[in-house]
């Protein structure tokens, strides 16, 4: 099997995404809590989905990532209205590994950080497996 060419992931590369709150992306909403503020594991999902941005248009024809790891802490509210930020930075590129450094903030202050990896996949060779599977 020929090994994966990532040279194309430096570290340093960054990519954002962002939400505005609405009511269907709070703890309340999504069953984490009963508080309507920004969900947890909505964050997350915007994390990830700065994490994509920063690398997957990068990856070689035929691959993808997939969130594998996550090490984050969300330690303020955000309520609806509000736009959240997520910026995820390559720390590093270890095999089919690729893990980022990520913020997520909101217009007032940073909500939330840590780390996340993804492991790079051949799409067909993995969607193979979850049809076995099922």
């Amino acid at each position: 099997m020929a090994t994966l060419d990532l040279s194309a992931i430096r570290l340093g590369l960054t990519g954002t995404a962002d939400l505005v709150v609405a009511a269907e992306h709070t703890a309340s909403r999504v069953g984490s809590g009963r508080i309507a503020v920004l969900a947890t594991p909505v964050m997350i999902n915007v994390i990830e989905a700065a994490a994509l941005a920063a690398a997957e248009h990068l990856l070689p024809e035929g691959h993808q990532s997939l969130g594998i790891h996550l090490d984050v802490r969300h330690f303020a509210a955000t309520p609806v209205g509000l736009r959240v930020t997520a910026t995820a930075e390559v720390t590093a590129v270890e095999g089919r590994t690729i893990t980022f450094r990520v913020v997520a903030r909101d217009e007032r202050e940073a909500i939330g950080e840590g780390t996340h990896s993804r492991v790079v996949v051949n799409a067909e060779r993995y969607a193979e497996r979850v049809r076995r599977k099922s």
